[in-house]
């Protein structure tokens, strides 16, 4: 439909001759009525009085208020004409009350809204004012955030307590093979065979060490690396434990051999050089476990705290695991005077899988240095390979802060690579007791976790960067690894709290762990051990 106006609007002949002179239509080849044209300029009319009449009650009413119909002409008005809709900005009166309002923080059961949904129907109900509507929000917030925080609590308690206790099947297996071992000869036998005892010393062999006191853990790092070598015949394992652990320890790898690798259990009271006075972490150990039970107050005491943050809570729970007190967790330091005759090892943590042939590990150029490590500060996943020394620091306390950098990139204990003979040239282990003395002078302030903050300290200069592939960590404390992204790993590790021997464990990871059990077995049926 073509729209021509002949001739232009002139108000002068319109009042003279009417509008039947001045105006003439044409649509496509016939005039359009006037009737019509009466019509369309009455439309525009109202038009233009109501857009009018919308910017006025816009003006009127200010920029916070708005009105049904004033709200129809702040968004109509705009668009009209052109112009983008600017966001409206949130009041004033909104963020002084939020930060400057003092109210008494809400306890379970008070008139605060428990939802956004109740307090969104509390604020139509009343009309509130904006003061109104910023206390109320003010309350429900912090009585969520106080939700939260007991809840998040809880669940560091309950995992707390899962992962320091022994679990039942495990006790009953450690029983059954203490038994076993005591009454089978079998069970007895010497590990290694006579025959095979040179090797324990032979350097062109492939020599692993792991200390542990969980029969099954260990077992399964150890099945782990024979069965994904490509020689077994050249692997030599080196289970060090504890006195308790030593009978169901070599009970177990007796009646389950891993041949063709040569294993070998001995306890540390075989060490003939291991006693007290010549081992100053024993007495540490001590000292820090005497402290941390005054120190923290036990379990009970830093869940009651109201002004600790969840994480805080977590870390000084974490702290009171059983682990940390375990000298299996502080026997990796002595390795040169364990093994005198030895080059180099690999040292796994028992809550290692290995899933690739490790072999290569012995043909990486260390370049001088003494520990071969995965770096923990140059992933993309900020729960675990973030980590740098001020995640394991007291960068508040002046020992630390005048010694070292915060950002100095942190690396990772449970699969590393030991050049023995450099090792024996440094005082790495005279830095390791030094620092364990300081952080026991100064009430346990300057590292709160464990082993590897003083490891950090301690081979600090000496650490030679791996990649990434031999080293996987976080699938005990964190479920955002899939499976298929952990078998790509040469060794994953479940380091945390849900170790994969607990009901806590991550189900999608702990098969990883549990491909290696053979839960036919007699021990494994007899303690109800299940996949």
């Amino acid at each position: 439909m073509q729209l021509q106006i002949s001739r232009v609007l002139d108000m002068s002949r319109c009042s003279r001759k009417g509008v039947r002179d001045f105006i003439k239509v044409k649509v496509a080849s016939r005039k359009l009525s006037y009737k019509m044209a009466f019509y369309s300029l009455l439309l525009l009319t109202f038009v233009l009085r109501f857009v009018f009449v919308l910017t006025a009650m816009d003006a009127i009413e200010g920029e916070n208020d708005c009105s049904s119909l004033g709200c129809v002409g702040k968004r109509l008005g705009p668009r009209m004409f052109g112009r983008k809709l600017e966001p409206t900005k949130v009041p004033e009166e909104i963020y002084r009350v939020l930060k400057e309002a003092q109210i008494e923080i809400p306890r379970f059961g008070s008139d605060a809204p428990q939802s956004l949904e109740e307090f969104l129907q509390e604020m139509r109900s009343n009309k509130s004012d904006v003061q109104t509507f910023a206390l109320r929000l003010k309350a429900m917030v912090m009585l969520l955030e106080q939700k939260t925080r007991t809840a998040k609590i809880q669940e560091f308690l309950y995992r707390h307590v899962a992962s320091s206790s022994i679990p039942k099947s495990l006790n009953c297996l450690s029983l059954r093979l203490a038994a076993e071992h005591s009454t089978n000869a079998a069970a007895r036998a010497p590990l290694p065979r006579p025959e095979l005892v040179p090797f324990l010393v032979d350097n062109a062999r492939r020599h692993f060490v792991l200390a542990s006191d969980n029969v099954l853990a260990a077992w399964v790092a150890a099945a782990s690396v024979v069965r994904n070598a490509m020689l077994p015949g050249t692997v030599v394992l080196h289970v060090i434990t504890d006195r308790q652990s030593y009978a169901s320890m070599q009970a177990w790898f007796a009646l389950h051999p891993l041949d063709p690798a040569v294993v070998e259990i001995r306890a540390v009271q075989h060490f003939d050089w291991f006693a007290r006075g010549r081992v100053p972490v024993l007495e540490a150990m001590e000292r820090d476990r005497e402290a941390r039970s005054q120190f923290r107050g036990g379990s009970a005491a830093i869940v009651a705290s109201e002004s600790e943050r969840p994480v805080v809570v977590a870390a000084k729970l974490q702290a009171l695991s059983p682990k940390y007190y375990s000298l299996m967790n502080h026997i990796r330091i002595y390795l040169p005077e364990l093994f005198p005759s030895l080059r180099k090892v690999v040292f796994l943590d028992d809550d290692v899988v290995v899933q690739a042939d490790l072999s290569p590990l012995w043909e990486i150029d260390l370049q001088g240095k003494v520990n071969g490590a995965v770096e923990t500060c140059s992933g993309e996943d900020k729960f675990v390979m973030s980590k740098r020394l001020k995640n394991y620091l007291n960068f508040s306390h002046p020992l630390i802060s005048e010694a070292f950098d915060p950002e100095e990139c942190a690396w990772a204990y449970g699969m590393n690579v030991f050049d023995l003979e450099q090792w024996r040239k440094t005082n790495i282990r005279e830095t390791y007791h030094d620092w364990l003395q300081k952080n026991l002078e100064s009430e346990l302030s300057l590292w709160q976790l464990g082993t590897l903050p003083p490891g950090l300290i301690a081979f600090r200069g000496h650490v030679h960067v791996l990649d990434p592939y031999w080293h996987m960590l976080g699938l005990g404390y964190q479920e955002n690894t899939s499976r298929t992204e952990a078998e790509k790993a040469a060794v994953v590790h479940f380091n945390g709290r849900a170790k994969p021997w607990l009901d806590i464990a991550f189900p999608q990871l702990r098969a990883l762990w549990t491909q290696h059990i053979d839960f036919s077995d007699r021990f494994i049926k007899a303690c109800n051990i299940r996949p």
